[in-house]
C-alpha cells in the first residue's frame, strides 16, 4: 500500500466514526483555511483579521442606551462573537448564514470580539 492509499483510507475510517458535529466543524474549518481567513482560535486581541463561518445564533441585545445586533460566527474553531452597534437587524444576518467578517478582534469577557465588522454574506452551499 503506498502512502496517497493509507491516507485515504485513515481519511476514510476517521469519516465513518466521527460524529456530524465533528465532520461539519472539519468542514467549516477547512473551507475557512482554503478561503484565505484566519481561524477563530488563531485570532488575538488588537489583531485585525478576516474571518469565515456559520452564524449560530444571531440576536438584538438592547443595552442602556444603544440598541446592539449581535451573532456569534463559529469557523470550526472556535467562535467570534460579531457586534453591530446601533443596528436592530441586518437583512440576510441569520442563524445558518455562512459569512466572512473582516475587523480588528477585542476580547470581551473573554471571548472573541469583532465590533461593526465589514461583512460578506456568503452563497449558500
Amino acid at each position: 500500500m503506498d502512502a496517497s492509499t493509507g491516507g485515504y483510507l485513515r481519511r476514510l475510517v476517521r469519516r465513518l466514526t466521527s460524529d456530524a458535529v465533528e465532520l461539519d466543524a472539519d468542514d467549516l474549518s477547512r473551507k475557512a483555511e482554503e478561503s484565505g481567513a484566519t481561524r477563530a482560535s488563531d485570532c488575538t486581541s488588537g489583531q485585525e483579521v478576516t474571518v469565515l463561518g456559520r452564524l449560530r445564533t444571531v440576536e438584538l441585545c438592547p443595552r442602556q442606551a444603544v440598541a446592539t445586533l449581535e451573532a456569534e460566527l463559529y469557523d470550526g474553531t472556535e467562535g467570534v462573537t460579531l457586534v453591530w452597534l446601533g443596528r436592530r437587524r441586518i437583512p440576510g444576518i441569520e442563524p445558518g448564514r455562512t459569512v466572512r467578517a473582516r475587523g480588528r478582534i477585542a476580547l470581551r469577557d473573554g471571548r472573541k470580539v469583532l465590533y461593526n465588522p465589514y461583512y460578506e454574506l456568503q452563497p449558500s452551499t
